[in-house]
């Protein structure tokens, strides 16, 4: 499994490159921003870790041009901003977990396989359109359409509308959804699946007049097809 780290803290970059080698990862160090971006979209890499600022450019900015171009490969940022408007930035620019310093290592390797594990799976998963009544997901170029309308989605809200497509007439609660969406251990009293999915929700089924996703009370949620 290979790994690329950029990271402006020397330190961090040292710990994180030895941390991981042990755990058997083959590792890389990217030196720039632009060095990243390329090394990123060869799609050689299962993870890429990014910090949210590097050589003085938005870590964040340079995540979603990669995101345009490599849609398999996990992010994690691992930074020292931990407001929570950065963090959903990063998530929306196609970040797949965000970690604040300082960190367990421990506790970032456990992320760091959850979200290998999920890439790899999702990499193989098949059925690259669905269609739900008037809805319709191409997972191969991302597309999403409700009736003839394109649905302009970010990176989360797709991922989002994906777990609820795959899992469609099944009631998933939130904390199954911060887990497959966010990763592990997701601060457990944040109302980020809330606020995520009632912007999804009023993509996806404003002005229509069958609904297709559905808050079930004190649990989470389901999409009905």
């Amino acid at each position: 499994m290979n790994i690329l780290i950029a990271q402006k803290d020397m330190e961090i970059k040292k710990y994180l490159k030895k941390g991981l080698k042990e755990a058997g990862y083959s590792v890389e160090e990217s030196s720039d921003w632009e060095d990243t971006y390329y090394h990123a979209i060869s799609g050689n890499y299962e993870l890429v870790i990014l910090d949210s600022i590097i050589e003085d450019k938005s870590g964040i900015e340079l995540c979603g041009k990669i995101r345009k171009e490599n849609t398999e490969s996990g992010i994690i940022f691992i930074s020292s901003e931990d407001r929570v408007e950065k963090k959903v930035e990063a998530f929306d620019a196609g970040a797949d977990d965000y970690v604040t310093k300082p960190f367990s290592f421990i506790e970032l390797l456990g992320r760091i396989r959850a979200i290998i594990r999920r890439t790899i799976k999702t990499s193989v998963v098949g059925n690259n359109i669905i269609t739900i009544k008037d809805l319709s997901i191409n997972f191969l170029t991302r597309e999403v359409r409700r009736g003839n309308k394109i649905i302009e989605l970010t990176y989360k809200e797709f991922s989002l509308l994906e777990y609820l497509v795959r899992n469609k007439n099944l009631v998933l609660s939130r904390t199954m959804i911060k887990e497959k969406i966010w990763s592990i251990n997701f601060t457990s009293n944040t109302n980020i699946v809330d606020v995520y999915m009632t912007h999804l929700r009023s993509k996806i089924d404003k002005n229509h007049k069958e609904k297709l996703i559905y808050t079930v009370r004190g649990v989470g949620y389901i999409l009905k097809g």
